[in-house]
């Protein structure tokens, strides 16, 4: 038997060297592509594009124990938002899904959207007999009204590269950041702790909606400033910090820190030492791309990737001599001006970019080329340790965007503000799963697989 054993053996090692052999030869004369003999490195795939396909509300991990209360009251908040648009219009007018999806949208029109959200207005008023009773009608509201739709992230090979040939890469996980609302000590006038100025948006910063004159262009915007006739660029950090700010009173002065990172966050809460304040949000951009200092002090090796969040970022500028911040600071050419946000009532969240409220733990900023702002969005994240041991699986209601969420599966959880929802959103870096809720009758228009998804390989 030993001696059988050892014969079949020797016959399948000989076997499987003639095989690498004759592939080795085949590649090599051309007759075989290389795809089938090799793994592909990134960069042969192409960009990012979205994929989706319909699911069930079954296959939605912890469906059935979140209590949507939160985010059934942001979706109606989000609602007024809709009922303010013509029903022709697009819902997502810069919605850009990129090659393959001619004559589709996950956006509908604002039409598709009036029903569910007529009926969330009278069901957000009903009385139930207990908060079960309460949980299970919202449940059903959207079990009823919309048709969770998975969304992945595609990326086709580059037609000309060595995967020319091969499947897309098709990756239903995404990455989960955070976001919270600061509050930082202010000033009125500038002094040497607080030297940095909250600036209004300059009256010269013209914003450009790319998708106006292009299709292909839809999602992208730029910003600059008109000179002889022509947009040029606007200044960059640097330059805005270095120059005079003639253009309008500054609203505050912050310390050059409290002020970076308040505009990474996009609104905040400035107390002054007589103990007033004032709530500051979004009101312009410069134009520039976002760059995120923590890549940079990895790829400079100041920290290790995996030491780098808001915290450790903070502790690093902090102590750092003031020419050393500011030049990392710089790093980012993005800067963001403010406006007060004297109509936002005191308990209420900040305002998204779609105009309605954030809650805290329930609006999700996205990427408005393939969201539309108002929809549900049931998440699947793995566990954050500042957050607790548990994944987190529950409805958020897309309401924000973010110069750095990019990507069809790529969200930014709103946390609330202070330093409690600070220590979340600071830690925050996970994986998970993205599943839009679409009003069932614009899903009644779509197939319900995107266009590779049917030719996914096992």
């Amino acid at each position: 038997m030993k001696a059988s054993a050892a014969s079949m053996l020797r016959i399948f090692l000989a076997g499987a060297v003639l095989v690498a052999a004759l592939a080795a030869v085949l590649v090599y004369s051309g007759i075989l592509p290389p795809y089938y003999t090799r793994t592909f490195d990134d960069a042969d795939f192409g960009p990012p594009s979205l994929e989706y396909r319909f699911v069930a509300f079954d296959d939605l991990n912890g469906w059935r124990t979140d209590d949507p209360g939160d985010a059934f009251e942001a979706f109606v908040r989000s609602c007024k938002r809709f009922e303010t648009l013509s029903p022709e219009s697009p819902a997502n007018p810069l919605e850009n899904l990129g090659e393959g999806y001619a004559g589709l949208s996950l956006g509908g029109t604002v039409a598709d959207w009036l029903r569910p959200c007529a009926e969330a207005r009278a069901l957000l008023v009903s009385a139930y007999s207990d908060p079960g009773g309460r949980r299970g009608a919202l449940r059903a509201f959207f079990e009823f009204h919309f048709q969770p739709v998975e969304i992945a992230t595609l990326r086709a090979p580059l037609p000309d590269g060595p995967a020319r040939r091969a499947a897309p890469r098709i990756e239903t996980l995404g990455v989960f950041t955070g976001y919270f609302e600061p509050v930082y000590e202010a000033s009125r006038m500038p002094t040497a702790q607080h030297s940095a100025p909250v600036l209004p948006r300059p009256d010269e910063l013209i914003e450009v909606d790319l998708g106006l004159f292009r299709d292909n262009l839809k999602g992208e915007r730029i910003a600059g400033r008109v000179r002889g006739g022509r947009l040029t660029p606007y200044d960059d950090r640097a330059e805005i910090e270095s120059a005079a700010n003639a253009d309008a009173a500054p609203l505050a002065w912050l310390d050059p820190n409290d002020l970076f990172f308040l505009q990474i966050q996009g609104s905040g809460r400035l107390v002054f030492g007589d103990g007033a304040d004032m709530r500051v949000g979004y009101a312009a951009q410069n134009g520039h791309p976002y760059t995120a200092i923590g890549r940079v002090m990895v790829q400079r090796e100041i920290m290790p990737l995996e030491a780098v969040s808001m915290q450790s970022i903070r502790s690093w500028l902090d102590a750092a001599q003031p020419h050393e911040a500011q030049a990392l600071r710089a790093e980012n050419a993005s800067y963001v001006y403010f406006r007060p946000l004297d109509e936002i009532a005191p308990e209420l969240g900040p305002l998204g970019a779609q105009g309605a409220p954030l809650t805290p733990g329930r609006s999700l900023a996205v990427d408005r080329r393939y969201h539309t702002l108002g929809a549900p969005v049931w998440v699947e994240i793995e566990p954050v340790a500042a957050n607790g041991p548990d994944p987190i699986r529950r409805l958020t209601i897309a309401q924000d965007t973010g110069g750095a969420i990019r990507g069809p599966v790529r969200g930014d959880v709103f946390w609330g503000s202070g330093d409690a929802a600070g220590a979340i959103a600071g830690a925050m870096n996970a994986k998970g799963r993205m599943i839009v809720f679409l009003p069932r009758r614009l899903t009644e228009r779509l197939p319900a697989e995107g266009p590779r998804e049917a030719r996914r390989e096992p």
